[in-house]
């Protein structure tokens, strides 16, 4: 999965003796591989304070994968 974006941000003060604007701006490129197969036409996104939030369902054969751990 690839996650692609970019900021910008402008400031701006202006005061009795002086005016002060700062620009910055950027992006970013984010690469993750993703542990098993998922529903690609199920996947939904969403953005809320600064909060990216993904679910990408796994597909039946991925949930069918199971580890059974012993624990002594």
């Amino acid at each position: 999965m690839t996650i692609k974006g970019e900021k910008k941000e402008n400031k701006e003060v202006k005061e009795d003796n002086y005016y002060r604007r700062e620009r910055s701006y950027g992006s970013f490129l984010r690469t993750v591989a993703l542990p098993s197969e998922v529903k690609s036409d199920e996947i939904k996104a969403s953005f809320k304070d600064g909060v990216l939030e993904i679910r990408m369902p796994k597909t039946e054969d991925a949930k069918k994968k199971s580890v059974s751990v012993t624990i002594d």
